[in-house]
């Protein structure tokens, strides 16, 4: 869009150089975790204070080499956790910047969205219903402009502003950050960005807000705390016990200290963190931001998806297929391609519809209006680019219609035009046409809804005078015709309707449209709207209760000529069944619904700021199929999430095992601070990095939504988990005891532990598919997988080997043979739980 001259609003030049002087338009607090935070958080772990307090222990010993060998591996494992932690910091901070409030302004005569980080004073604004303000700013002109203002004031109701040439005080026409426009449009001047604003001034308070948790975070946080007491308690009694038997009260702290790190499993917090941020990010490059980073553990459970028809299911591309004029009852077929002329007896009719819509559309149908006036009128007296808009009618929920006044370019004394536009039902209440002229219009509605057809109707008036009357049915309107919109169903929807139908999601069609339109779009989809129960219309669900509704959407694939607020009832009442909903949505009236949905989803382009906020992940191609990847991708991380859980879990069994037992049975300390410490070097990469790559199951689109109530880990996954460790543990136990009888106390430990490693190893592998057989993951890409895999044999291989390496860890050289017996034991110990998979399957 190109704007008058008389205002073109900055030039990119100076919009960079106001940026650079002022900075960028955030609130104070509006900071990223920098590298040293997560250090500093990071070293306060439980796990990193126990590796610190077993390597000064070794100091005070006067163990020199060991103590800094420790030191050394807290620097390893912190360099990990810094690269896994930036990354998914990074990951966060592109999903925030994509996911800020989005402006429109006027860059060098241009209308364009930029973030709204990068407006700067003296920008431009141009505001519609539903615009989060990006900075305060001073309204330049405007139409019925309201702003939600409760942010800063804490006052619900809207207040009214005023044009500052028609304010009688500044404070009318001055626009503030963060606050909401309810109704209205119009233009403004940036007046204060950023901690210059009234918002940033008070932006101190922002800074005391915390995030809510998600329940899978309290839900771990309860086990992690569980096993920490677990882990104090079995250490302490560890101390006791090594310290009476043995008289040894040093090596019993150093046993405790290994018993602790062996008993807690840190890492649940770190891949709950991980997973979710660095899936979110994953989302982003399908085309969906993911506002709440929660909403992602929901996305798997979904089990009906609502969805709006325009836009998502359909192009959004609306083109005028075919009016209808009553004189002669007459339909006409619309074709751009051919040379065909317009038929005087239409003219008014896209006159009219024009009229009715705004001068610079952004909706779909009124650019559809515009373009079919200019190619069939141009060059016409239909055409009024010259006359003024003095008076505007919104749609309500009580009249699905809109009228627009204008004044001709003649002058004043001459009567003012009334356009019309709106449903057909609407249009012909206004009119108070005679029932048999009704019963026309309504066969004609019949017709061209059933070819899949929007239709809508247009009036036309006349008003003497500027006293303008408080309803649009105040006016004396003339029926003018009807218009047929086509907007062709994306290609890829039947698929993914498909998908959607195979993954235990029923999907519900959400439209204002026409019944016969719904049912023609519906059956072109592939969804079931053949029987009558399965079409639900506005009228009809205004004349249910809740418990009533209730019942009928069980069966329901489409709802028809629904207006945005009974949204919030389908919502409702679908979650009154026990259904887990997903609902799309793209303007205020929808924020409700959005907001009540268990995963509300928001349209990023045609979307309003205040849907977008309400939703908990917004759709930048509004496309259905990419709500249907994010379902698949969320299913996908949530599989990821269980997976690294059980092995984390399944690790640590063993490894607790082999620190307490040898104790209690009086044989040689296994495991010291030195060997946990190696072995957290493989556990931290594979449960973040390595099943954070894990791609999804073959099945994961066949499978019915998962429990959204059952707990991510418990039941038969925890059941699992402890076998699978206890497997591993069993074997181990043995090798040691095996070991000892032919080999000395080194070498028995570097059996046992080699036996370990290669366990822990076979679990990142078993633990890869919840179905398939180890061998076929072996198949399934992943790089990291193997890299893990390397660096971990390649360790090994330098502790049994490197002589100072080997005296470190207590250990003596092994034979050939001996490290072949380990890793077949190793694998041996992982096995058996193949064979349980196969049963399963």
């Amino acid at each position: 869009m190109v704007l008058p001259a008389t205002d073109e609003g900055l030039t990119a030049a100076q919009a960079a150089q106001r940026l650079r002087d002022d900075g960028p338009n955030v609130l104070p607090g509006e900071q990223r975790r920098g590298l040293r935070v997560i250090a500093r958080e990071t070293l306060q772990e439980p796990m990193f204070m126990l590796l610190l307090a077993a390597g000064a222990l070794y100091l005070v010993l006067g163990d020199l080499q060991e103590g800094l060998i420790l030191f050394g591996l807290v620097l390893v494992v912190l360099a990990l956790t810094l690269y896994q932690e930036g990354k998914t910091e990074h990951a966060l901070a592109a999903l925030r910047d994509m996911t800020s409030p989005r402006a429109r302004v006027v860059r060098d005569g241009q209308a364009q969205r930029i973030a709204g980080a990068d407006v700067v004073c003296g920008d431009l604004l141009l505001l519609a219903e539903g615009d989060r303000i990006a900075a305060d700013a001073i309204l330049l002109d405007g139409s019925d402009v309201q702003a939600d203002e409760s942010l800063l004031t804490g006052e619900s109701v809207p207040v009214l502003k005023l044009a500052a040439a028609d304010a009688p005080d500044e404070t009318q026409s001055r626009l503030f950050s963060g606050t909401l426009l309810v109704s209205g449009h119009g233009t403004a001047r940036v007046t204060a960005t950023g901690a210059r604003s009234e918002i940033g001034r008070i932006g101190a308070a922002l800074e005391s807000l915390v995030s809510e948790r998600s329940p899978l975070k309290l839900q771990t946080a309860r086990l992690v705390r569980l096993l920490a007491f677990i882990a104090l308690g079995a250490s302490l009694f560890l101390i006791l016990a090594y310290g009476g038997l043995r008289g040894d009260w040093l090596g019993a702290l150093l046993a405790g200290i290994a018993l602790a790190m062996a008993l807690l499993p840190q890492e649940f917090t770190v891949v709950l963190t991980v997973l979710p941020a660095l899936g979110a990010w994953r989302l982003s490059k399908e085309k969906v931001l993911t506002r709440r980073i929660a909403a992602i553990e929901t996305l798997g459970a979904t089990s009906v998806l609502c969805a709006d028809k325009t836009g998502t299911l359909t192009e959004n591309r609306m083109t005028v297929t075919q009016l209808y004029v009553p004189d002669g009852a007459t339909v006409m077929s619309v074709d751009y391609a051919g040379t065909m002329e317009l038929p005087e007896s239409f003219h008014t009719l896209v006159e009219y519809s024009i009229l009715a819509s705004v001068a610079d559309p952004f909706d779909p149908m009124e650019k559809a209006f515009h373009r079919l006036g200019q190619h069939f009128l141009k060059n016409t007296e239909h055409l009024h680019h010259d006359w003024t808009l003095r008076q505007e009618y919104g749609l309500t929920p009580q009249l699905r219609a809109m009228s627009h006044v204008w004044q001709a370019v003649e002058g004043d004394g001459k009567a003012h035009v009334v356009a019309a536009k709106g449903a057909p039902e609407a249009i012909v209440d206004l009119c108070h046409l005679a029932a048999p002229a009704q019963a026309q219009i309504a066969a004609a509605v019949d017709a061209m809804a059933a070819s899949g057809l929007r239709v809508l109707g247009v009036a036309q008036a006349s008003f003497v005078g500027e006293d303008w009357p408080a309803l649009e049915h105040d006016f004396e309107f003339e029926f003018v015709g009807l218009l047929g919109l086509a907007d062709p169903l994306r290609a890829e929807i039947v698929d993914a309707i498909a998908e959607c139908r195979s993954a235990g999601i029923r999907v519900v069609m959400i439209t204002g449209d026409y019944p016969a339109t719904a049912r023609a779009i519906a059956q072109a989809a592939q969804l079931d709207v053949n029987a009558p129960e399965r079409l639900l219309s506005g009228d009809e669900l205004a004349q249910l209760d809740d418990a009533e509704l209730s019942q009928r959407m069980q069966e329901v694939s489409v709802c028809a000529r629904i207006a945005p607020a009974q949204k919030l009832r389908i919502v409702q009442a679908l979650k009154q069944s026990g259904e887990i909903v997903a609902m799309t949505g793209d303007g205020v009236n929808d924020a409700p619904a959005l907001k009540a949905a268990h995963v509300g989803v928001a349209m990023g382009g045609r979307g309003t700021d205040v849907a977008r906020e309400a939703a908990s992940i917004v759709l930048l191609d509004d496309n259905f199929a990419s709500i249907v990847r994010a379902v698949r991708l969320g299913r996908r991380i949530f599989d990821n999430l269980r997976k690294s859980m059980s092995y984390i879990l399944a690790v640590h069994v063993p490894i607790a095992g082999m620190a307490l037992l040898p104790v209690l049975l009086g044989w040689p300390t296994v495991l010291f601070p030195l060997h946990i410490a190696f072995l957290e070097l493989v556990i931290d990469p594979a449960c973040s990095m390595v099943f954070e790559n894990e791609p999804s199951e073959s099945d994961v689109m066949q499978r019915p939504p998962r429990d959204a109530q059952a707990p991510l880990f418990a039941g038969m996954t925890l059941l699992l988990a402890l076998l699978q460790g206890l497997g591993v543990l069993a074997v181990v136990l043995g090798a040691y005891a095996w070991g000892a009888t032919w080999l000395s106390e080194p070498a028995a430990r570097a059996f046992a532990f080699c036996t370990l490693v290669i366990g822990n190893v076979a679990l990142i592998f078993s633990n890869r598919t919840g179905s398939a057989s180890l061998w076929a993951s072996l198949r399934v890409p992943n790089r990291t997988l193997w890299t893990v895999t390397g660096v971990t044999l390649g360790l090994l291989a330098l502790t049994l080997y490197l002589p100072w390496l080997r005296k470190l860890f207590f250990f003596a050289p092994l034979s050939g043979l001996d490290v072949l017996t380990a890793v077949a034991l190793g694998m041996l110990s992982v096995l058996w739980f193949e064979a349980i998979k196969l049963a399963r399957r």
